[in-house]
């Protein structure tokens, strides 16, 4: 298996605040963004729009 290139820009996942499930995916640049992101998105589980977290992908 090929090792993985440590660059400024990682892949992140997005996990709810309330059901703690990870429902989304993105990248994020390090150089530009150092805090952790939060965005308001919809989660299907919950059925309603809640507050994502930025946490790391397994």
């Amino acid at each position: 298996m090929a090792k993985a290139k440590k660059g400024a820009v990682e892949l992140i996942a997005l996990q709810c605040s309330d059901c703690k499930r990870r429902n989304y995916t993105t990248s994020k640049n390090r150089r530009n963004i150092q805090e952790k992101l939060e965005f308001n998105k919809y989660c299907p589980h919950e059925r309603k729009h809640t507050l994502h977290k930025e946490s790391k992908i397994k």
